[in-house]
């Protein structure tokens, strides 16, 4: 008897009286294989089917065998299940397990999903895309076509209240605890280690504690397959290393999950695919890296990377718990015991990182343009989905008002991203569609064809590959194809046209090579890059499959060569003749060019002889704006009359102009640009042309008064001239010896005599002896101080 047994009678009673529930039940409990057989004598279920969806292949087909095995059938007679590529089902089939991605083909092709009676979400906690989709949409059509739908969302480590306020206040009904128990040691983090030597030491020290097979889970392929190398030939000879990920074969997955012979253990090393769903006879030691591989999809550059990141809580309880599935067990953890309340709690749901073009178009296709209109947990980003319209919109799948099109209905039957069931459909117009769909494999189902970054070469070891799961993709492709309209015909040497028929599902990474070998320019502005030994470094042009980096500088997986006439055919409509005149780089002089462009790549750049005079004067106005009002000729006497202007008209307000450098710089076209006329550098822009175009600003019948009312210089009785500084804080000002002031009965002023100067005294040699705005008062006053001591210091 499994845990989940006991709660079993208050499920069925709360689908009795409410259509949804939530269950919540521990690693091992039996809540995948026993909850569907339970409700198999529902009254409620008549002749309806259970569908029950699992988030990967692997699990899907081991759920559906187990059950089977418990009612003593082959799978594909009470109990069967549809994944992609493979489905084994009849018509006595009751309970189905499915992908995801499965069920909302399923109801979007039958929105009542007629004959079904119960859908249950399993392992709803991974928060997938296409989970998250399915149960809105089932949400939906609960609530407008199918009252009777009983829904569950099941997990062990659910956020159930969210969870259950989501399915209209359903029940949430828990299972006790796991079936055995599992004891944790922790192994400590060390920084400087590799995970893969960490690994295998870890391995190496379980095998040597405990008996019983061992579940080892790293973040990626990349590190299962560094491990295996690290462990082989220290394995003993009744040990079997096996790994599993989601790349390799039905068959290589079932041999990873099947028990082990009598007297044998064995060593799986997996990635998070082993989390949730599966148990794997023998297995009593669990081994966590506590690390994750997740998509993060970057709307700004329409590129998903992949990024290894710290596990969840919940994910690192959910691989705990696959120590105890058959007797208690021991999980080591690579980590510190202090570490693990620092972890995240749950994972960050998919439909706040992902790519949401599918999403989109599936939803355009139920009719809804407006994602706001369906019940999320955690509701699509809008940048995202902005992304995501626009490019429906190019794609011709959707209408300006998100309604889809006939193109969109084609390829929304295509259970392929949009951009590649685009790419499927214009190839087959050509008698090349068996390329694209071979394409849309290979980017599909990771490990197939090879690990080339040249997608020609996986073609060619895609269909050199004679092996079951090479012939399932191939058939596959076929469907696709024949869906799309096109043949299955095969023309030898049609891989080198594999970067033009990749180009039109990825035209914004078409590249272009720039500077060292391997690196590469994007249509959509982003950079990319390869190893400079790559075979593909030294292309002139690529049309980029995958990359995985920042937005500045991904590293490039996969891509085809491209040529220039291909890109100058395939997209004539969107590459533009554009004429630049710009400042070169030394910043002085205007260059002038004219550009073949498709998007942010130039294509073909020369030199433009005889350039727009305005385009020119043009980029010489935005130099300007750029560096500041510093880059004119100022001189020491074009600053004092724009000093003398702005205080006019800071003193007076209008008519006198301001001059200010923040308003000069916003009405620069118009004050300067018609002096600019025939200047083709900065260097040709005298103090003379700025001279005028300060007199513009002045109104005509004003200028006259401007000597008058703010005289460049105050001329002393001794008849000297000396410039006064309107731009000196108090107020306008002037420094000048004593005794150039002997004789002058009145203080100096400006402005017809209503604004004082603030007059600083000089001695002989040029130093300051008093500021003052009243000078009879200072004749009167401290003068004679003044006098007495300066005839002590200049006799």
């Amino acid at each position: 008897m499994l845990p989940v047994d006991a709660i079993l009678p208050d499920l069925l009673a709360a689908l009795e009286h409410a259509p949804n529930a939530v269950l919540v039940a521990q690693p091992g409990a039996g809540k995948t294989t026993r909850v569907p057989l339970a409700l198999l004598d529902a009254g409620w279920r008549r002749d309806g089917k259970i569908i029950v969806l699992e988030p990967r292949r692997i699990a899907a087909r081991a759920a559906a065998r187990r059950m089977a095995q418990t009612l003593g059938e082959p799978v594909g007679q009470t109990v069967g299940y549809r994944v992609r590529m493979e489905s084994r089902t009849s018509r006595a089939t009751k309970i189905e397990v499915v992908t995801e991605g499965v069920f909302t083909r399923l109801i979007l092709d039958d929105p009542e999903l007629s004959g079904v009676a119960c859908v249950l979400f399993d392992e709803f906690h991974e928060r997938s895309l296409e989970g998250d989709l399915g149960l809105a949409l089932a949400l939906d059509v609960q609530g407008a076509l199918r009252e009777d739908i009983r829904l569950v969302a099941m997990s062990a480590t659910i956020d159930s209240a969210r969870v259950a306020g989501l399915l209209n206040g359903a029940p949430v009904i828990e299972s006790e605890g796991r079936a055995f128990p599992v004891k944790t040691r922790y192994l400590g983090r060390d920084a400087h280690a590799r995970i893969e030597d960490r690994m295998t030491r870890a391995v190496l020290k379980a095998l040597d504690e405990e008996t019983g097979s061992v579940l080892a889970f790293l973040p990626g392929q990349a590190e299962i397959r560094r491990t295996a190398e690290r462990l082989d030939g220290k394995l003993d000879a009744s040990t079997d290393l096996a790994p599993l990920y989601g790349a390799l074969t039905g068959r290589e997955q079932d041999a990873a999950i099947r028990p082990s012979p009598a007297g044998r253990r064995k060593v799986v090393l997996a990635t998070a695919i082993a989390e949730t769903s599966l148990t794997i006879e023998g297995v009593r030691v669990v081994i966590d890296a506590g690390l994750a591989r997740v998509p993060r999809f970057e709307p700004a550059t329409g590129l998903t990377r992949l990024e290894t990141v710290r596990a969840a809580r919940s994910s690192v309880d959910q691989r705990r718990g696959r120590a105890g599935r058959t007797e208690p067990g021991v999980c080591y953890r690579l980590w510190d015991e202090a570490q693990t309340p620092a972890l995240p709690a749950h994972e960050r749901p998919q439909v706040l990182e992902a790519d949401l073009a599918g999403l989109a178009l599936d939803l355009a296709l139920w009719g809804t343009a407006d994602p706001s209109q369906l019940a999320w947990l955690d509701p699509p980003p809008s940048a995202a989905w902005t992304e995501a319209t626009n490019l429906l919109r190019d794609l011709d799948a959707i209408t300006a008002q998100g309604r889809i099109t006939d193109e969109g209905r084609a390829l929304a039957r295509l259970p392929l991203h949009p951009r590649l069931g685009h790419m499927i459909r214009r190839a087959a117009c050509e008698g090349r569609g068996a390329l694209a769909a071979d394409i849309a494999v290979l980017l599909g189902e990771r490990g197939l064809g090879g690990s080339s970054t040249d997608l020609r070469e996986r073609l060619r070891g895609l269909r050199r590959d004679k092996g079951q799961r090479a012939r399932d993709a191939k058939a596959m492709a076929a469907r696709w194809l024949q869906q799309a309209g096109g043949d299955d015909a095969r023309q030898p040497g049609e891989e080198e046209y594999a970067g033009l028929v990749l180009s039109r599902a990825y035209p914004d990474r078409v590249a272009q090579a720039r500077g060292a070998h391997g690196a590469f320019r994007l249509a959509n502005g982003r950079g990319a890059s390869l190893a400079e030994t790559d075979a593909l470094a030294r292309e002139p042009y690529l049309a980029i499959a995958e990359a995985q980096g920042s937005a500045r500088s991904a590293r490039i997986l996969l891509a085809a060569p491209i040529s220039r006439e291909e890109i100058e055919s395939e997209f004539a409509a969107h590459i533009e003749d554009v004429e630049t005149v710009s400042l070169d780089p030394s910043g002085n002089a205007v260059q002038a060019r004219r550009q073949r462009r498709l998007g942010k790549l130039v294509l073909n750049d020369q030199p433009l002889a005889n350039p727009d005079p305005e385009r020119v004067k043009t980029a010489l106005l935005d130099a300007i704006r750029d560096r500041g009002l510093d880059a004119l000729p100022w001189s020491n006497e074009l600053r004092r009359y724009r000093a003398r202007i702005g205080y006019l008209h800071d003193s007076l307000g209008e008519p006198w102009p301001d001059v200010a450098s923040a308003h000069l710089l916003a009405t620069l076209d118009a004050w300067l640009g018609p002096y600019l006329a025939g200047r083709k550098s900065l260097k040709d822009i005298a103090s003379g042309d700025v001279k005028m175009a300060l007199d513009g600003l002045l109104p005509w019948d004003r200028r006259h008064e401007l000597d008058t009312l703010v005289p460049s210089h105050f001329e002393a009785p001794t008849g000297s001239r000396v410039p006064i500084d309107y731009a000196a804080d108090p107020g306008p000002r002037i420094a000048i010896r004593v005794q150039e002031l002997f004789g002058l009965d009145r203080h100096p002023a400006v402005a017809g005599g209503k604004i004082p100067l603030l007059v600083e005294l000089l001695s002989p040699a040029q130093r300051p002896i008093q500021l003052t705005r009243d000078l009879p008062g200072f004749w009167r006053g401290s003068w004679a101080d003044v006098k007495s001591e300066m005839k002590g210091r200049y006799p």
